[in-house]
C-alpha cells in the first residue's frame, strides 16, 4: 500500500499502476474503469478500490484529443459564487483566458478542502492545462501534490501552507493595521473582530493586522470580543447582538470579510436607525466592499482592493507557466489594497 501512495505523491497515477494495485491485467482494469463489463464483482471492487487510493480518474478528454493536442482549458476553483467577490475574480480569470485564447472551467469547493481535492482531480481527468484556486484551507496537500506532479497552478487571495506554488495575496496586513490603527487612534476601544476561522488564510491574516494595530497603539486585544467563525448570516446576526448586550459593548466592529460587514450593518442600522454624527453607535470597519455600500447611511469604512486584477494576475501566472519550459521558482506577489468605501455620513437632527 506504501508503494501505491509513493506513486500517488510522485506523479499522476496511470491506469497500469491501479492495474498493478489491484493485482489484475491493465486490460482488466480498462475494462472495469470503462464500465465495459465481463468482469467479476470481486475483481471490479478491487479495481476502484485501487483507484481511489491512488487518486486515478479516467481522462475523458484525452481519451478524445488527437495526440499531441492541447485542450486549451484552464480549471478554477473558488469557494462559492454566491458572493459577490469571487464572481469578480472569475470575471479576471476569464479575462486573461480570453485574451490567452482559452477557456476556464469552474468548481466550487464551499470552502470543503475534501470537495477540493475531488475537483482537482476531476478538472485534471478533463485534461486542463493549469489551475487557479481559491484554496479553501490552508492545509491543502492535494495543491501540493498536483503542484509537484507538472500541474501549473496559481493560488488567488489565498496561500498554503506547505508546497511551492505562484500566489497572489492582498496586503490584509498591514491594509487592517491601518484602518484598525485609526479607530484606535479616535479612542475607540475595544473594538469587536468577527472574521472566518484561523484555518483560513485571508482570515487569519487579517486578524493579524488587527492584533498588530492594537500593538503599534499599545492596547491589548481583548478576547471577549474576538468570533472567529463561519460567515452563516443568522449565526452574524446573533452574535453580533450578543457583543452589544455586554456590559461594555464594543465602540467599534471589525469585519473579515463583505458577508460578515453586511449582516453586521443589518444589526447596527436597526439598533441606530436613527444615527447622527453625534451618536454613540459603533463604528464598522470591514474588508472587501459589497454593492451600495457607498450609500448606506452608516459611519462605514471598507478596505478595497481589485478583485478582477488579482484573478487576472492569478490567470497570468499560470498562463506563463504553460508557456514556459523553464521552470523558475514560484512568486509571491501582494496586491495593494486600492482604497478605502465609505458609507454616508448624514446630517445631524
Amino acid at each position: 500500500m506504501e508503494q501505491g501512495a509513493d506513486i500517488a505523491r510522485a506523479r499522476k497515477p496511470t491506469l497500469k499502476d491501479v492495474a498493478n494495485m489491484a493485482g489484475v491485467s491493465p486490460m482488466t482494469a480498462s475494462r472495469v474503469i470503462g464500465d465495459k463489463g465481463g468482469v467479476s464483482a470481486e475483481m471490479t471492487r478491487k479495481v476502484h478500490a485501487a483507484a481511489k487510493k491512488l487518486g486515478y480518474a479516467r481522462n475523458e478528454a484525452a481519451r478524445l484529443m488527437r495526440p499531441g493536442q492541447r485542450s486549451g482549458l484552464l480549471g478554477v476553483i473558488v469557494t462559492n459564487i454566491d458572493n459577490p467577490y469571487y464572481a469578480q475574480v472569475l470575471l479576471g480569470v476569464e479575462a486573461a483566458a480570453k485574451d490567452a485564447g482559452r477557456q476556464i472551467i469552474t468548481g466550487f469547493s464551499h470552502n470543503d478542502p475534501r470537495l477540493e481535492a475531488e475537483l482537482v482531480r476531476d478538472l485534471s481527468a478533463r485534461q486542463i492545462e493549469g489551475l487557479i484556486v481559491v484554496p479553501a484551507r490552508a492545509d491543502a496537500p492535494h495543491l501540493a501534490a498536483a503542484a509537484k506532479a507538472g500541474m501549473p497552478i496559481a493560488l488567488a487571495s489565498r496561500s498554503i501552507n506547505h508546497g511551492r506554488v505562484d500566489t497572489v495575496l492582498v496586503d490584509d496586513i498591514g491594509a487592517v493595521r491601518t484602518e484598525v490603527g485609526k479607530l484606535l487612534d479616535e479612542g475607540r476601544h475595544p473594538i469587536a473582530f468577527l472574521g472566518g476561522e484561523p484555518t483560513i488564510t485571508t482570515a487569519a491574516r487579517r486578524y493579524a493586522g488587527f492584533v498588530q494595530a492594537h500593538t503599534d497603539a499599545g492596547v491589548e486585544v481583548d478576547q471577549r470580543y474576538v468570533r472567529q467563525m463561519p460567515s452563516e448570516p443568522a449565526a452574524v446576526v446573533r452574535v453580533t447582538r450578543e457583543l452589544l448586550a455586554m456590559d461594555e459593548p464594543p465602540a467599534a466592529f471589525f469585519t473579515a470579510n463583505n458577508r460578515f460587514s453586511i449582516n453586521v450593518l443589518r444589526v447596527l442600522l436597526d439598533l441606530h436607525a436613527r444615527w447622527t454624527p453625534h451618536s454613540t453607535a459603533p463604528r464598522l470597519v470591514g474588508f472587501d466592499t459589497f454593492e451600495l455600500a457607498d450609500l448606506v447611511p452608516y459611519p462605514l469604512t471598507l478596505i478595497e482592493h481589485d478583485a478582477q486584477a488579482l484573478g487576472r494576475l492569478a490567470a497570468e501566472l499560470t498562463l506563463r507557466r504553460i508557456n514556459s519550459a523553464e521552470r523558475t521558482p514560484p512568486i509571491t506577489m501582494t496586491m495593494p489594497s486600492v482604497g478605502v468605501v465609505h458609507g454616508l455620513q448624514p446630517n445631524s437632527s
